[in-house]
């Protein structure tokens, strides 16, 4: 039997049809680009939303436990603030308990921004929420799926 025999066509639509990673990758992608529209306005995309979010905290949070939550490797994470850092939304610090570690700071012009931003979410949100028959189910599945 060669190698590529399972293969087909038929394969191909099997996966097209039945996999969950490509379904989940789809949506996030169709969701993503309806909030970075919705966003625009406000200068931010999606991703940057909720990265923002992320920092919108009593206590500025490490880089650590922010990768973490975004379920970004840190290097991902570090590129995607340096916008945030050039444009002062976002600080970041040596931790002074830790020197290795850094620090993240919602800065009063990053907090501004969410200011704007979150009407903005909201009523996105609620439409997005309306046309789905069980959002509840829905969000427990993908936590449930990540972690």
């Amino acid at each position: 039997m060669r190698p590529d025999a399972d293969l087909t066509f038929k394969t191909t639509l099997l996966v097209r049809d039945a996999c969950l990673c490509l379904h989940a990758q789809r949506a996030a992608r169709a969701l993503a680009r309806r909030f970075d529209v919705a966003l625009k306005p406000v200068g931010i995309t999606s991703g940057q939303f909720s990265l923002l979010m992320s920092l919108n905290r009593p206590e500025p949070p490490h880089l650590g436990s922010v990768a973490a939550l975004l379920a970004m490797d840190r290097t991902t994470l570090t590129a995607n603030l340096k916008p945030l850092e050039r444009r002062r939304l976002v600080k970041t610090a040596v931790d002074p308990a830790d020197k290795r570690a850094r620090l993240l700071r919602l800065t009063p012009a990053g907090r501004a921004v969410l200011t704007k931003a979150m009407p903005i979410w909201r009523h996105l949100h609620a439409a997005i929420e309306k046309d789905l028959s069980d959002p509840d189910r829905l969000r427990s599945e993908l936590k449930l799926l990540s972690a």
